[in-house]
């Protein structure tokens, strides 16, 4: 084959959806145009997750195998052996739709009020055996609960697996939860990022290891922008890396991760880093520019709290 050829192949191949890279989605109500900047065509993102157990209105129509949905069981209600988030995903596969992952609770040790589900680890168990067991033993793949980047996710992990094998154990025979993936938050630098997935392969070696939230938090354009670059190299590199999903997908000034994190300005142009996350060319667009809407609350915050709501209400 020809060298022009060979090059053109090559392009065609990087412009394509990516297997690994996906999308945290966050929408805002206020601009429901943006929600299609992420599935446009030549989109580099493969999947998506919403922070709960269904399909997103904007999406419900794309196919799994163009553009794949993730269901979360956010958080766990007052009864924690309820199988409202099986029988939720059951009845997706029973509809036709082909679910091949879900994902456990969201930063279960982090405290509501800032986005964590705050579930102590015996009542994630119960929960786990309820929901995930059976889904595994269909097939599906299954993500560990995700937990913060605080040193105490890892004892909180610990902590779960623990009480969960002692709900599947029986009599003399000692047993473990079946999982098949490690979704791990972050929002520090880069450094502590690597050092912060190296425990946990240390800690549970072979693992899979799904990045679903991170940035590089409140930092200058120029940090971030850094930071945005190594991890997206280092994860493409690596085998041990999954999936994972940038925490950008809004515009600037709903951003609570600092506003030079966003993937869109206040106009909802791309930025430099959200136009290289899609696989479009750059373009300049810096993440402050543009007409705020005005709205000086955090849509990203509100939208995560209304899914833990409606979740936990649903319970």
């Amino acid at each position: 084959m020809a060298s022009w050829a060979l090059i053109a192949l090559a392009a065609l191949a990087a412009a394509q959806a990516s297997d690994k890279r996906g999308l945290c989605f966050t929408p805002n109500p206020e601009f429901p145009s943006d929600n299609h900047i992420w599935d446009a065509p030549g989109s580099r993102l493969s999947w998506y997750y919403n922070y709960g157990p269904s399909p997103s209105p904007a999406y419900v129509d794309r196919p799994q195998d163009e553009f794949e949905f993730i269901p979360m069981m956010w958080g766990v209600g007052p009864n924690p052996d309820d199988t409202n988030f099986l029988d939720t995903v059951r009845g997706l596969i029973d509809s036709g739709t082909e679910i091949r992952h879900v994902l456990g609770f969201n930063e279960p040790n982090g405290q509501f009020d800032t986005g964590g589900s705050e579930i102590a680890p015996a009542v994630a168990a119960r929960a786990w055996v309820a929901n995930f067991e059976p889904l595994g033993r269909m097939g599906v793949k299954l993500g560990l609960p995700a937990c913060t980047g605080a040193p105490d996710g890892l004892v909180w992990l610990k902590d779960f697996l623990g009480n969960c094998s002692e709900i599947v154990s029986t009599g003399s025979e000692t047993r473990n939860c079946t999982w098949d993936f490690l979704p791990v938050h972050w929002y520090d630098n880069f450094e502590g990022l690597a050092s912060h997935i190296g425990e946990r392969l240390a800690t549970w070696p072979g693992s899979e290891i799904w990045v679903t939230e991170y940035a590089y938090a409140h930092r200058d354009l120029a940090e971030t922008q850094a930071f945005f670059h190594q991890t997206l190299d280092w994860f493409d590199r690596e085998d041990f890396i999954g999936k994972y999903t940038y925490f950008g997908a809004f515009r600037s000034a709903t951003a609570n991760v600092g506003v030079n994190a966003a993937f869109l300005n206040n106009d909802g142009e791309l930025t430099d880093i959200g136009a290289e996350y899609v696989g479009e060319e750059p373009r300049g667009i810096l993440p402050d520019t543009g007409k705020a809407s005005g709205h000086t609350v955090s849509v990203v915050v509100m939208g995560m709290s209304l899914v833990a709501s409606v979740i936990l209400v649903s319970v």
